[in-house]
């Protein structure tokens, strides 16, 4: 039996990319799957690639009444939820912008989606964990902890996530919940929105990714399995000391 057995768990984003390949990673450690994403299409692409432990629901993060359906869902399909990754979010809805030319529509779009969407996730677990403990995992970014010269909303919200989940495990901790909250903050994963990242920041994107894979201590680029590999530790009863942190997946990158 693997690691996580017996346990439910809510992967928000979960039709594509990180999301997709830590819902993989969660049903190969033995626990049941709820994949959540606001595309149908991918969502059920996914749960069907997964098999029988995953179900699929169509959720927009930034729905308050849609979170409260979906944890009823959730408990009445597996009996409770013991787990959360939020993971969906975006990169933006335009060109990269500076602080200098940063419109507030663009931050504010942005941040429904990555900090609202977050904070509903954890409001919700919290009052579905607390009666048997939880953990939750928040999908930060590096860009969350290094300054960005463009894309300033979303480095901005990945921010707001670091310091967010650090509030949730102080206050379960405060509580006596048992809800553990950590975050991950990965670099350049070859995901779909890292593809769109490049191709906005370098004229030749492909050339732009060997740049990056250069200037990375272990050589190559990140896998979605690479972070999908550390939210599942971050989960597990292996991670019960583990409260708060920050766990930066970047091969080395931060460390220069």
């Amino acid at each position: 039996m693997g690691r996580l057995a017996d346990k439910a768990a809510i992967v928000t984003g979960g039709g594509s990319g990180i999301g997709k390949a830590t819902a993989v990673k969660l049903t190969e450690e033995g626990a049941s799957v709820v994949v959540t994403d606001v595309n149908a299409n991918t969502g059920h692409a996914a749960v069907e690639e997964i098999g029988g432990r995953a179900v699929f629901i169509n959720h927009d993060v930034t729905d308050e009444e849609a979170w409260q359906r979906v944890m009823d869902e959730s408990i009445d399909r597996f009996g409770n939820v013991e787990i959360l990754v939020n993971n969906a979010g975006i990169l933006g809805t335009s060109a990269p912008e500076s602080p200098e030319n940063l419109s507030l529509d663009e931050l504010r779009a942005v941040r429904k989606v990555n900090v609202d969407g977050v904070l509903l996730g954890c409001k919700h677990a919290i009052k579905a964990m607390k009666d048997h403990g939880g953990s939750i995992v928040n999908v930060s970014s590096l860009a969350g902890i290094w300054g960005t010269p463009s894309f300033v909303a979303y480095g901005a919200s990945k921010g707001a996530v670091r310091q967010l989940t650090k509030s949730v495990a102080a206050y379960c901790g405060k509580q006596k919940y048992g809800i553990r909250c950590n975050s991950v903050h990965p670099s350049w994963i070859v995901t779909e929105m890292v593809d769109d990242l490049s191709k906005f920041l370098f004229d030749d994107p492909e050339q732009g990714r060997e740049e990056r894979r250069q200037a990375i201590p272990v050589g190559r680029l990140g896998q979605p399995e690479d972070v999908a590999n550390a939210i599942c530790y971050l989960v597990s009863d292996e991670a019960g000391f583990v409260n708060g942190a920050e766990l930066v997946i970047d091969g080395g990158q931060f460390s220069q």
